[in-house]
């Protein structure tokens, strides 16, 4: 081997043990940069036998394209359980644990002490003024606890516009990434840093919804969200949040635009095509898919138990039951006086078919002829009938004609309706056997000689009929209920039900304490759809009971799901460290390695330099 190739091949190993210590420099300084995937210099030998030399190759960037699919699929599994986690977590302090000070069920047991009390001492200011304040304290529990889930809801809103600012942001980035590394001129070094920056973003995109991410051999990535819409295929889509303004209990999402009341998530396509996200389910994960559901679902369902609970204290006091007149007959029956039935109140037939079995139908007052027919059953699976009492007859009156030609159509297999004025006649034949009938209507004087009494009010003074008119008196009730202020100003109202009570007569506070441990209620609608639905029923007490334990179990599983996956996302970064991360020791002993190289490849081209400057020398 002459002298020229010798010192050749020394310089070609200087200048590949330079750029291999580059590589290892830029490695060691960004060690702790996140996303930083490590590189590695290819060393290639050309040449053989004495010729033999070495010579910098490509510098490969440290990337595994099976571990990142399962990074890009849990980090928005992640980031959907612990955005849900962080806001029910919230729902869960203001709740309150089962019998903690504050909580829900402890300010309902309140109540009810309070009761038991003046029921033993009903002459008592102290105690009349004690129910007062408690029952003060539950209305303003159920005002609070409304706010709460609305301010959240209208947080999501919140963070829903400021999470597609900075997706768009992202989108925009990614698309000018992607035109650098479709350019095949550029230099390698910064096309890993580009690379770098890709999964920096295509990683940011993932923690707001699923998304379908298509690696492009010259390292350019097209998105979609995983049911199908496209986010970036060489142009990027837009998204757009409309909001709907302020939320409350009665904007809730409907899939028919008119009737809409939230915001609306949109995405603008390239060729301009707009798809409505939520109308069509297009993102069920990340931190986008947890707001999205956390708005229309899960706080809507707490609001709802919520106006249940109102709805049911409401009529714990004001509700008055009247059972129906037996009729020996024949035919046997019953008569029912619909007369003070209000918009919302009702009455019950219980009555024996024909083929032997009990059947309770439940027939509601329905004044908004749009809520007309109702066929879902209720909480206890009694059949519900909607009826308007004037039927097509003049406002204000009794169209009995039309009510029974409704009942006797609605209960085939029941008794027969009849009737006159505003009379109802129940009677037997010889499909059904009336059994009992009920009527429920709601009292509106505080001293209208009946027992039950308009404690608690709805907006504007209105008394709680649980009517069905517009969106129905029950949804956001438990924002608007208030105790009635005239019993604030004289408490003896809790005792009077007329002019002419004794101070010591307790027969209306035992009636509203019957009332609270006997009387039955059911939720107009289920929650929890995706673990089978369920509805609250029962007393009162026992509708709190649920509500917290349903609550209570939905935090925790929320939250331990929040746990869950973010030790499994911890287990997948961890995993990605050791295959990209720097290793700083592993990086500090190669650099010895290279340093030693590039000494003897200097001291070879020294030695050849002084040979052949002796040399030069002898021929002069």
């Amino acid at each position: 081997m002459g002298l020229t190739v010798a010192i050749g091949n020394a310089l070609s190993g200087l200048k590949a043990s330079q750029t291999a210590l580059e590589v290892i420099s830029r490695n060691i300084s960004n060690a702790g940069t996140p996303g930083y995937h490590k590189q590695t210099l290819n060393v290639v030998e050309v040449g053989r036998g004495d010729n033999s030399y070495v010579r910098a190759g490509n510098v490969d960037r440290a990337f595994d394209s099976i571990l990142q699919n399962y990074y890009t699929k849990q980090v928005p599994e992640t980031a959907y359980s612990v955005t849900r986690g962080t806001f029910l977590d919230r729902m869960q302090t203001a709740l309150g644990k089962p019998g903690s000070a504050g909580s829900l069920d402890t300010m309902l047991g309140k109540l009810q002490t309070s009761l038991d009390a003046l029921g033993t001492s009903p002459d008592n200011y102290a105690t009349r003024a004690d129910v007062v304040t408690k029952a003060t304290d539950m209305a303003n529990t159920l005002n609070r606890l409304s706010q709460e889930v609305q301010a959240m809801r209208r947080e999501t809103e919140t963070r829903m516009a400021s999470t597609v600012d900075q997706v768009n942001s992202m989108l925009t980035s990614l698309r000018d990434v992607n035109l650098v590394l479709a350019d095949y001129g550029v230099d390698q070094n910064t096309r890993n840093s580009l690379l770098d920056q890709r999964d920096r973003l295509v990683s940011g995109l993932s923690e707001t919804m699923d998304l379908r991410v298509d690696y492009n051999p010259d390292g350019t990535v097209r998105l979609a969200t995983r049911s199908g819409a496209a986010l970036l295929d060489v142009k990027p889509s837009l998204l757009v949040f409309e909001q709907a303004g302020s939320l409350t209990p009665t904007t809730e999402f409907n899939i028919d635009d008119s009737k809409n009341g939230v915001g609306k998530l949109i995405i603008e396509t390239p060729n301009g095509t707009r798809i409505d996200l939520v109308k069509d389910g297009a993102i069920r994960s990340g931190s986008l898919g947890a707001l999205i559901e956390l708005r229309d679902t899960t706080l809507q369902d707490a609001q709802r138990q919520l106006d249940d609970i109102a709805a049911s204290l409401s009529q714990v006091f004001s509700s008055v039951q009247e059972p129906g007149t037996a009729v020996a007959g024949p035919p046997s029956g019953f008569d029912m006086d619909l007369s003070k039935l209000q918009d919302g109140d009702d009455f019950t037939v219980k009555y024996r078919g024909n083929d032997g079995v009990e059947r309770t139908a439940k027939v509601v007052r329905v004044d908004d002829p749009a809520k007309l027919p109702l066929t879902s059953p209720d909480s206890f699976g009694n059949q519900v009938v909607g009826v308007r009492l004037a039927g097509n007859g003049p406002a204000g009156s009794v169209d009995m004609s039309y009510i029974t030609s409704v009942l006797n159509s609605s209960l085939t297999v029941g008794p027969t309706f009849s009737g006159t004025g505003s009379t109802l006649e129940v009677r037997a034949n010889g499909n059904g056997t009336p059994i009992n009938a009920t009527s429920r209507w709601t009292a509106t004087d505080l001293q209208g000689g009946q027992l039950a009494m308009p404690l608690f009010l709805d907006a504007e003074g209105k008394p709680f009929t649980n009517s069905l008119a517009g969106q129905g008196q029950r949804l956001g009730f438990a924002g608007r209920i208030t105790i009635n202020p005239a019993v604030v100003a004289d408490n003896t109202l809790l005792v009077n039900y007329n002019a002419t009570t004794a101070s010591g007569d307790n027969k209306r506070v035992e009636y509203i304490a019957e009332q609270f441990n006997n009387m039955r209620f059911g939720s107009n609608s289920q929650v929890g759809a995706k673990s089978g639905g369920f509805r609250l029923s029962g007393s009162l007490s026992d509708m709190v009971s649920q509500v917290m334990e349903y609550q209570g179990s939905s935090i925790q599983t929320a939250l331990s799901a929040s746990e869950t996956n973010s030790q499994t996302l911890d287990a997948i970064t961890s995993r990605m460290e050791e295959s990209y991360g720097v290793d700083i020791n592993e990086e500090v002993a190669r650099l010895m390695e290279l340093q030693n190289a590039y000494a003897a490849n200097a001291r070879v081209a020294s030695v050849v330099q002084e040979l052949l400057d002796t040399l030069m020398q002898s021929f002069t």
